[in-house]
């Protein structure tokens, strides 16, 4: 049907979607019987606007289906008396849109509910489901002001950086108050690949600057100025935890990689146990798996990894023992010596081809120390080439195509977290810092579409008029705000 007629059938008045449309038609039209446009950016910004002028009133127009203007309704089984009708401003990817709701209050509950929102699935109360969902995906790689003038650049979702800033910590918190029914879920549609016979697991951590959250941490400090001005506390540093869990195949390919990023926390709890669980899923559908289990020499890595994860080959991180190996000659041979870096690449090599190769670093190593019995720093690396020696089986490893490094894990902790959460002055609490991490943690395990419908969901319920109960006469009121 055309635009004509469906004017011509809704003479009083005209439903603004169809006004809006009507204006883009005759656009269209207009330009089609013109000469070629002379600023085609001009043009091309003119038409998205209109587009999504129609795309808002649309929006507007179905989200006022969804209200319920009676004296009761029932939400998820339970009564609720409307207390007050008013007009709420949305954010939708195509901007924002003004509509009048009713709102109710459950019996017993001094906390009012409107059941436009939970038709519709609007997220924290003002975002229509897509919008919230794009402005978490930016939010996570974006600063909420680089976000609000990325979206301002698109011409859709129109938003100030504070709601932006706001927005993904709700989300998180929502998700963080049944994360671990909520990764089950993300969890049910997945397979292990058909391909895989090894699966890695690693866990590693970074230094993030904290806000100063202490009680008084805004009371003046000894670094304030002479004039005793209110100041902020400098804040520190603690270490966020990272790890990953890796399916390669019988020629050592890596196939998929599951991340995980947490804030701070004593000893990794959190982090320890969403790592457990996913590898028992995974072996619990392919027990054939063979385990590899990877760090960095730290001894509460290697604690977990032994006494939780018993079953697997243990492996220290090639890079972390060079590095080791490194320093023990420097200590021998002197800091950038040329002797130094011979026998660094030397023994490097042997460690990782040699199938004896560790016990032959541990030799060269122990005779280094009968030679420099005062250097301790030398006597301390032996120490660890000793401790470690079980876990350094490179060439046998390299054999049968398994992976000696942890870098899966290394990557995972400059992209998880130093990229968003280590730019200039930035300081974060556990919370917001949190939130960031879940959303890139899904992203980057390519799991941000479940994991976005599972959230999703939660924000929709159940909403019906009970029998008997009359409509208030119709009052709908719908609109866009001006872009």
């Amino acid at each position: 049907m055309s635009v004509s007629h469906v004017l011509a059938a809704n003479p009083s008045p005209v439903p603004a979607a169809v006004s809006a449309l009507a204006l883009l038609q005759h656009f269209v039209v207009e330009r089609h019987q013109a000469g070629p446009v002379t600023d085609f950016e001009r043009f091309e910004a003119e038409l998205h606007r209109m587009v999504r002028e129609v795309e808002r009133e649309v929006l507007a127009s179905e989200l006022a289906k969804l209200d319920v203007d009676v004296g009761e309704v029932e939400i998820e089984g339970s009564p609720a008396r409307r207390v007050v009708r008013n007009e709420q401003e949305y954010f939708t990817a195509a901007g924002k849109v003004r509509v009048t709701r009713s709102r109710y209050r459950p019996r017993g509950s001094g906390r009012t509910e409107c059941p436009l929102e939970l038709r519709a699935g609007i997220v924290e109360g003002r975002w229509t489901p897509m919008a919230a969902k794009q402005a978490c995906w930016v939010t996570a790689h974006l600063t909420p002001a680089e976000g609000a003038e990325l979206f301002d650049l698109l011409g859709g979702l129109s938003s100030s950086s504070s709601s932006l800033d706001r927005l993904p910590k709700k989300v998180g918190a929502r998700w963080e108050a049944d994360r671990e029914d909520f990764e089950q879920l993300v969890r049910e549609d997945e397979h292990v690949p058909d391909e895989a016979v090894t699966v890695a697991v690693s866990l590693d951590g970074v230094m993030v600057p904290m806000k100063d959250e202490r009680e008084g941490a805004g009371r003046v400090t000894s670094g304030g100025d002479r004039r005793g001005r209110r100041g902020q506390r400098p804040g520190t540093h603690r270490e966020a935890s990272c790890a990953s869990i890796s399916f390669y195949d019988r020629d050592g390919e890596r196939l998929r990689t599951v991340r995980f990023g947490r804030m701070p926390e004593c000893k990794k709890r959190t982090l320890k146990a969403m790592l457990k669980e996913e590898l028992g899923r995974a072996r619990a559908e392919r027990p054939d798996l063979t385990v590899v289990k990877i760090a960095d020499g730290a001894l509460d890595n290697w604690e977990y990894l032994s006494e939780e994860i018993p079953i697997g080959v243990e492996v220290l991180d090639f890079y972390h023992a060079t590095e080791h190996l490194r320093r023990a000659l420097e200590s021998a041979y002197g800091e950038g010596s040329m002797k130094s870096g011979q026998q660094y690449e030397k023994l490097r090599l042997k460690l990782r081809d040699d199938p004896d190769g560790v016990d032959k670093v541990i030799r060269s190593l122990r005779h280094l120390c009968s030679q420099h019995p005062r250097k301790r720093k030398l006597d301390s690396e032996l120490t660890y080439f000793r401790n470690n020696r079980h876990r350094m089986a490179y060439a046998a490893l390299q054999e049968a195509n398994l992976p000696i490094g942890s870098g899966v894990v290394e990557a995972s902790c400059k992209t998880l977290v130093t990229q968003r959460l280590k730019r200039s002055g930035m300081r974060w609490s556990r919370e917001g810092g949190q939130a960031i991490l879940m959303l890139r943690s899904l992203i980057q395990s390519k799991r941000f579409e479940r994991g976005w419908s599972v959230l999703a969901s939660t924000y929709r319920r159940d909403v019906r008029i009970p029998e008997g109960v009359l409509a208030f006469p119709s009052r709908r009121v719908a609109g866009v705000v001006s872009a």
